[in-house]
């Protein structure tokens, strides 16, 4: 059984410089008191890792918005002007990675296998200084795993145990991420009694989860 711990304290457990695996597309899905609990703490540095960087004043946008991210691997940013700026001003690196390709990568990651081989890139500035395999005559690019410190997933109930049950959008990232950090921090709508949630409807066991959030509200 888990003890349910304030956004406070599990900020704290967050060093500078973390590689955070963020839930969450377009913000819907993302573990919005943890990203409140950060920004409210003020330490950064942060390599965040996520489908993307969300709006300003939403999900991910108020690490952006606070200065706390240093690297963001994203899939795009085309909704957050202020990642742009920034990328721009040379405040932030951005990585871009096709979504297929980083959901895999991360799969891979979480998974323990040595990479991905995609086509995607073949033929573009994608696969300069990447390694190239050959597969029954035909090119793909070697994409390296990706892990994270910590991931940081939004669920739509735990119980004490710590199985997760998502729903609808925030199935997209927020199951992959949990597979693939080496401490899991996740934020439920709600924790129920052991037994409420279906074992067919649990998407991440409660083996891979280290921290249930206790909502404000």
């Amino acid at each position: 059984m888990k003890t349910a711990i304030k956004p406070e304290a599990a900020a704290e457990l967050i060093p500078e410089g973390a590689v955070l695996l963020i839930g969450g597309f377009m913000a819907v899905g993302s573990p919005e008191q943890m990203i409140d609990a950060l920004v409210a703490r003020g330490v950064g540095g942060f390599t965040v890792v996520a489908n993307d960087t969300a709006m300003p004043g939403h999900g991910i946008g108020k690490l952006v918005s606070a200065g706390l991210v240093a690297k963001a691997i994203v899939s795009h940013i085309g909704l957050n002007p202020e990642t742009q700026s920034k990328m721009i001003a040379g405040e932030i690196e951005v990585e871009l990675v096709p979504q297929g390709t980083l959901v895999e990568r991360i799969r891979a990651g979480g998974t323990g296998l040595g990479g991905v081989l995609t086509a995607t890139g073949i033929g573009t500035l994608v696969e300069e200084e990447k390694q190239k395999v050959e597969v029954d005559g035909k090119s793909f690019l070697l994409e390296k795993p990706i892990r994270g410190d910590f991931a940081l997933v939004a669920a739509k109930q735990a119980d004490y145990m710590g199985n997760l049950e998502y729903s609808l959008t925030a199935h997209n990232f927020n199951p992959i991420m949990a597979l693939a950090g080496d401490t899991v921090i996740a934020e439920p709508h709600v924790i129920v009694p052991v037994g409420v949630i279906p074992p067919d409807a649990v998407k991440t066991p409660a083996v891979l989860v280290d921290h249930l959030l206790e909502r404000d509200n």
